[in-house]
């Protein structure tokens, strides 16, 4: 625990003037942001007796290690800037609202040449008018199912839209009348986005002009006896009535507003928000959060306008914000909020009327989401803390492990060998940090020397990151390991180290393969990448966020590590998994396998292995983290082994991308004809010089033909003449 008198500023050094502060620790990670309209007696409240601070602002002060701020002109621009720094740096005693689900959006993709009317999740895109969000897709489903009857827009996807005009027949929503089909030239692109507009602007609100449009030309045709077309019409005029009935009015005046609500209590705080379109409630959303710094009520409502309108722009700020408390000053945050939209905007809280009637609406709902929330984090926080607390009293460690990593380790009969390791903050995976090795040491089947080598290399950049930093030295003289850690063969740092397979650390293929984009993997398991909550609502631990920080805070990979390593395996893995800890000095992390026949738990160094209880939460625990490293693996194996059975002699060209692939291909029409062709031939294929011809001609040359195609139904030789380019990896048609 740090003393704030260790890193105070001195006395004039703080200017009297708005900012933005940040508090890091002693590893430089940002911990908390904040703004202050004088910096001066913002910072100096921090650093008084500790008796006097509330109880989260003194962890955050204790924790800290050294304040840094930047002097800004006016308190609207220390708002930006917070909201920015947030947004980068992720601190970890700062409220953030995160959405328990992606809220679904109604969306007209009104930036194609047809628009589409369908389903959107995530960030909004350019040019797409959107609607919402709701609480349930289904709910948007039903109003467009109803809607297209009257406007029937395009709702099919790409390719289905595409495969229609190339065959000249529309779909099925063509044929019964809820598509004016534009794939088949029904209706020309302008009478089609017309009818997207009329559809957006119902959506918006504009009702009652268009249904007494539809009553009239109802009575017209009715009066000139087209009582066919007089029927329809009535029926369009009810699925829009029954449309609007699902979004009753609540607000008179046709009023754009968002609605905000909070319900909390000293440890969490829940947010519901209503948005009004046109007198209606178009959405609602809703978020939960720790309450992790001294915040009031009117604290949580800033935080929530920031989460809400930081990224957004125009029309989708409304006119008027109604919350339960208004953050002091006010003045900097309407400025914001105008700024986002480009006109005015009102923020205050109802007194009376409809207004205040639907705020109490949406406060209820904020008590019921926190009451619910409550629940069920009561029972999950119980069941995986107990085990966290088995798993630490079978294996002996010091305290519950809060981070744990698996390693498991596939491949097909010794082919495409390669591991995974999977990452479990306080019981619950964070996806954002699995990762995939590819076994580049040696060739063929040894899981056992597989897993010393994703081991080694997973620790070694741990210690990389270690040493890039200046802890290394220091942690391995007072270390009780291994002597001459150090200079362990590939220690991380030393200049010339090598991986196992005697790469040099960071070469072209690196030591580990991050999942894409550090994503989450997508729809199964756990809903994203933020890490869970503590038993002592922390983010579980006293290391700040997992991942690696650089100078500026940033997180980065490898430099935070796990207290127990997890082996997909029996006594011999475990100690390969040991063996690799050992001989890189690391004595602070705790190994154990998993064997799948028994569900032993093998320690090394010990001759017989722990059995749980088979009731035991512990051992249900390590079964969950194994289980997802073996499926993370095996459809990483997969993956790997369908893209080499799709490979094709192009593949093997140095320096042959996909485009000049496609190109060959295409000039040729089949590989086999690019294997007759002459050098001057190939260089005749545009952006294709003579050494890439050259290349090009050597390997095919080398390669053995691909056997003739044959038709699997019919069974006959299908002549190269006829025969279409092959597939764009440059593989031979089957």
């Amino acid at each position: 625990m740090a003393d704030p008198s260790s890193y105070r500023p001195k006395p004039g050094q703080i200017p009297d003037s708005p900012g933005v502060y940040k508090f890091r620790d002693e590893h430089r990670r940002v911990i908390y942001v904040g703004k202050a309209k004088s910096l001066r007696q913002r910072l100096s409240s921090y650093f008084q007796d500790l008796a006097n601070l509330h109880p989260r602002t003194r962890t955050m002060v204790t924790t800290a290690a050294a304040v840094e701020w930047t002097v800004v002109s006016t308190e609207v621009e220390a708002l930006q800037l917070e909201y920015s720094w947030i947004k980068e740096f992720d601190p970890r005693f700062n409220v953030k609202y995160r959405d328990d689900k992606s809220y679904p959006s109604l969306a007209v993709t009104l930036n194609e040449e047809f628009p589409r009317v369908q389903v959107m999740r995530g960030a909004k895109r350019k040019g797409v008018r959107y609607f919402g969000p709701y609480a349930h897709a289904w709910a948007i489903r039903e109003t467009v199912d109803l809607m297209l009857r009257v406007f029937p827009v395009r709702t099919c996807s790409a390719g289905v839209f595409k495969r229609s005009a190339q065959i000249g027949r529309p779909c099925l929503l063509g044929y019964i009348g809820k598509c004016s089909a534009p794939c088949v030239g029904r209706v020309t692109a302008e009478e089609h986005r017309q009818l997207a507009e009329e559809f957006c602007d119902f959506m918006a609100g504009r009702t009652g002009t268009y249904l007494r449009r539809l009553e009239q030309r109802m009575h017209e045709a009715a009066e000139e006896m087209e009582y066919e077309r007089a029927a329809r019409l009535r029926d369009d005029i009810g699925a829009l009535k029954r449309a609007m009935e699902k979004n009753a009015v609540v607000l008179a005046d046709a009023t754009d507003a968002d609605l905000i609500a909070v319900a909390e209590d000293e440890l969490e705080a829940a947010v519901q928000i209503f948005h009004v379109r046109g007198g209606r409630v178009r959405g609602q959303r809703g978020w939960v959060t720790d309450k992790v710094e001294a915040v009031d009520t009117a604290g949580l409502v800033e935080h929530a306008l920031q989460q809400l309108y930081g990224e957004e722009s125009g029309d989708a700020v409304p006119k008027e914000v109604l919350v339960p408390a208004v953050p002091e000053p006010s003045e900097p945050v309407i400025q914001w909020l105008a700024g986002r939209r480009g006109s005015r905007v009102d923020l205050r809280i109802p007194q009376r009327g409809d207004k205040k009637d639907l705020m109490e609406t949406v406060q209820r709902n904020a008590q019921q989401a926190l009451a619910l929330h409550k629940t069920k984090r009561a029972s999950d926080l119980t069941t995986r803390s107990r085990a966290l607390e088995e798993i630490a009293e079978a294996l002996g460690l010091d305290s519950a492990p809060l981070r744990v990593e698996c390693f498991d380790i596939s491949h097909l009969q010794g082919d495409d060998v390669v591991a995974s390791m999977v990452v479990f903050e306080d019981g619950l995976p964070r996806k954002s940090e699995y990762r995939r090795f590819q076994i580049k040491g040696f060739a063929g089947q040894d899981d056992v020397r597989s897993m010393h080598e994703v081991v080694s290399r997973r620790f070694r950049r741990y210690l990389q990151e270690k040493q890039r930093t200046g802890e290394w030295q220091e942690e391995v003289t007072g270390a009780s390991g291994v002597p001459g850690a150090a200079e362990a063969p590939g220690a991380a740092g030393t200049p010339g180290a090598t991986g196992t397979a005697g790469q040099p650390l960071g070469g072209p293929h690196g030591p580990d393969e991050p999942h894409a984009s550090h994503r989450p993997e997508g729809p199964e398991g756990p809903d994203g990448p933020d890490g869970p909550d503590g038993p002592d609502g922390s983010d579980g631990s006293d290391q700040g966020p997992s991942g690696p920080i650089d100078e500026e805070g940033r997180p980065k990979r490898f430099a935070y590590p796990p207290q127990l390593v997890v082996v997909d395996g029996g006594k011999p893995q475990v100690a390969a998994a040991q063996r690799a800890l050992d001989e890189l000095g690391v004595d602070d992390v705790a190994v154990c396998g998993l064997a799948k026949r028994l569900e032993e738990v093998w320690l090394p160094d010990e001759e017989d292995p722990v059995v749980l209880p088979r009731s035991s939460e512990g051992l249900y625990l390590l079964q969950r983290v194994r289980d997802e490293a073996h499926r993370f693996a095996i459809t990483y194996q997969r993956s790997k082994r369908a893209k080499s059975l799709k490979a094709g002699p192009l593949d093997t060209v140095p320096g042959l991308g996909d485009s000049r692939k496609q190109a060959l291909l295409k000039h040729f029409g089949s590989v086999k004809r690019l294997r007759a062709a002459t050098v001057e031939q190939i260089c005749e294929v545009p952006g294709v010089g003579r050494k890439t011809a050259e290349t090009v001609a050597a390997a095919l040359a080398g390669a053995a033909p691909a056997g003739p195609a044959v038709n699997t139904a019919t069974g006959e030789i299908i002549e190269d003449e006829s025969a279409g380019a092959s597939s764009s990896n440059g593989g031979t048609r089957p």
